[in-house]
């Protein structure tokens, strides 16, 4: 059995074992396709054929993902930006393509440590800890949510199910990148598909004739806030900071962040969500390598807001803002009521939502969200899983602080930089929305398009330590600089090939 899973066709040396399983694959695919043609076409025969056309080519991904699993990642992207596909669940939102893809690599990636590897092992993070307790505290929560706290039914099975899969899988993406991504280069082309594809949807939006084609060609993802805030951060990240690049890629990028202000402040100056958190991203990434002129320019800001009271209201209260912050604030009192409850452990994935028509809002009994991130943790987790998230936020910041001057120049330090401002943003933003964890019953399963890849790329930070681990000094200084340079040439760039 040895000599034959050894064997070699020396003409391209290919072991003659993975040339046979590609063939069976092949045949077995072939064989599903004719089988699928001889059936009547009828429109059930017709989805039966899209299934079975399907099926083989899902067996071949998982095949390559299992040998390759960097693969997944820039993957992700075109799937959670371009990829249609949804499985409806019986609630206002389906499973759409990008749920399915990450959780199916964080099933391959469970999968190859217990049954494969038959070793659970984790990365030395600080960050991992507190994600691991707020998954726990979630799964706590779904058992106390099925206790009858008031006078009404909870939400169905499905939406419970539902928020559980996104307060799981959300903190599963960082987990899964961080344990799973191994090579810089993965990481570059999740990176550049991410602000390419971004880029084409940004010129499709500003140009009339352009924009209804980008809106049926991209999906829910470049409607929410992670999107804008992500596209932002990376690419102002490295044109600022990744000196490698050519300069025509540098000003690419830097046209690519103008872009999505534009779009954000000036064809949706009222979308306070848009671009509050990636002005955030990028006031962070320059307080963080220029401390002293931001500060004056903060000081300048808060002056004129001292004279000019009114500027402030001008600028976040504008459109419909004002009635919507008013709003909000009345539905943050009313859903204490339903926190005080259970404020350890909160009244379970989902289940706000339908205890909320007990109380009035403004004279209406209805159904409402917080449209706040912490809100929405504290309902539905306690203050548990609140504090899990703080623990995960704080020692997420400590990680990139320690990172951003250790790392070799080019795209891993820029990409730290990004990964800074783009927490600070993620932080901002859920004062907005539920952008970061979606609410199954507002942005719901088909936000995850957006959200899951901030969470995969605040992973990638944890990714860049362990590629680097054992191979730069605790503090990067002018004379180790071609030390680390030495580095980045050996171990960073590293195609994405098979094995010779």
């Amino acid at each position: 059995m040895s000599v034959i899973k050894d064997a070699t066709d020396h003409r391209n040396s290919v072991p003659l074992s993975q040339r046979a399983a590609v063939i069976r694959w092949v045949v077995i695919g072939a064989v599903l396709v004719a089988a699928a043609w001889v059936a009547p076409f009828t429109a059930l025969a017709q989805r039966r054929l899209i299934v079975l056309f399907l099926l083989p080519l899902a067996a071949a991904a998982v095949v390559a993902l299992f040998r390759w699993p960097d693969l997944g990642f820039p993957l992700a992207v075109v799937v959670s930006l371009l990829v249609p596909f949804s499985i409806a669940t019986g609630t206002q939102t389906g499973i759409n393509a990008s749920v399915l893809l990450v959780g199916m690599l964080v099933g391959m990636w469970l999968f190859d440590m217990i049954a494969r590897r038959r070793e659970i092992r984790l990365v030395a993070s600080p960050v991992v800890s507190p994600l691991l307790a707020l998954m726990a505290a979630s799964v706590i929560s779904l058992g106390f949510g099925q206790l009858p706290w008031l006078p009404t039914h909870p939400a169905s099975l499905n939406a419970q199910i539902g928020g559980l899969m996104i307060l799981l899988l959300c903190p599963a993406a960082f987990l899964l990148v961080a344990h799973r991504l191994r090579h810089l280069r993965a990481l570059e082309w999740m990176t550049w598909l991410f602000v390419g594809l971004g880029g084409i949807f940004i010129a499709c939006f500003v140009f009339p004739t352009l924009r209804n084609l980008g809106l049926r060609l991209f999906q829910r993802a470049v409607l929410d806030a992670m999107f804008w805030t992500w596209i932002v951060t990376l690419s102002f990240s490295q044109a600022l900071l990744n000196k490698k690049l050519a300069p025509r890629w540098r000003m690419a990028l830097v046209v690519v962040a103008l872009g999505a202000f534009y779009v954000t402040v000036v064809m949706r100056s009222s979308w306070t969500s848009g671009w509050l958190p990636a002005l955030v991203s990028v006031a962070t990434i320059l307080a963080v390598l220029r401390p002293k002129p931001v500060l004056a320019v903060g000081v300048a800001i808060g002056l004129l807001v001292l004279l000019r009271p009114s500027f402030l209201g001008s600028v976040f209260l504008s459109g419909d803002n004002e009635y919507s912050m008013s709003t909000r604030l009345e539905a943050w009192q009313i859903l204490w009521q339903i926190i005080r409850l259970s404020p350890i452990l909160g009244v379970g994935p989902a289940n706000y939502y339908s205890f909320t028509t007990l109380f009035s809002i403004r004279g209406y009994s209805v159904n409402f969200n917080s449209h706040n991130n912490y809100v929405d943790i504290v309902a539905q987790t306690g203050l548990l899983g609140l504090a899990c998230f703080v623990w995960f936020a704080v020692e997420a910041g400590r990680l990139l602080w320690r990172l951003r001057n250790r790392l070799p120049d080019g795209f891993p330090r820029a990409y730290i930089y990004g990964a800074l401002g783009g927490l600070a943003a993620t932080l901002v933003s859920g004062m907005l929305g539920d952008w970061f964890l979606p609410f199954v019953y507002n942005v719901g399963m088909e936000g995850f398009r957006a959200s899951g890849l901030a969470w995969m790329f605040l992973g990638g930070a944890v990714a860049l330590e362990e590629i680097y681990r054992g191979t730069l000094p605790p503090v990067a200084t002018p004379a180790e600089s071609e030390t680390q340079d030495y580095v980045y040439r050996r171990r960073g760039p590293r195609a994405l090939l098979p094995p010779e």
